[in-house]
């Protein structure tokens, strides 16, 4: 609950609660502290299992854990009843991105050498007419459809 308090912040929060309440009153206030945690932490383990119960039996092993995302795919990842390990170290990332960037400089260099050439490949002539399609081609007219 509290993993993230380091030791000058819990002697601060002590120094704090002891200005606060007083010397006298700080053990009372301790006691009424932790007896409200108590509680809460009860209620909601009797509200899980409420659920639990509400759930059928079908549902004795659920987790409330799981709901979380990251925990959910944890476990499904070390599960490996799909093979997702195997695919997961089969698949080179460095090397994929590799093949990619050197496919897209190869294909740089033979567009720049094509067109400091003059030639026309890949260039589309806007003098000539498109060709029409035949009427066969055409999907049919559906008026419902409009």
């Amino acid at each position: 609950m509290f993993n993230d308090i380091g030791p000058l912040e819990l002697v601060t929060l002590i120094v704090l609660a002891v200005l606060v309440f007083g010397p006298d009153k700080l053990p009372k206030v301790i006691q009424d502290v932790t007896r409200t945690i108590r509680k809460i932490r009860e209620f909601s383990e009797s509200a899980k299992n409420d659920i639990r119960e509400e759930l059928g039996p079908e549902f004795k092993d659920f987790e409330f854990e799981d709901l979380n995302p990251k925990t959910f795919i944890r476990k499904q990842l070390d599960n490996d009843d799909l093979g997702l390990k195997e695919i997961r170290n089969g698949f080179d990332l460095k090397k994929e991105m590799a093949e990619v960037t050197d496919a897209v400089h190869s294909r740089d260099s033979d567009t720049s050498s094509a067109s400091s050439s003059g030639s026309s490949a890949g260039r589309v002539d806007m003098t000539k007419k498109p060709e029409t399609p035949d009427r066969d081609d055409r999907p049919p007219f559906d008026a419902d459809a409009t």
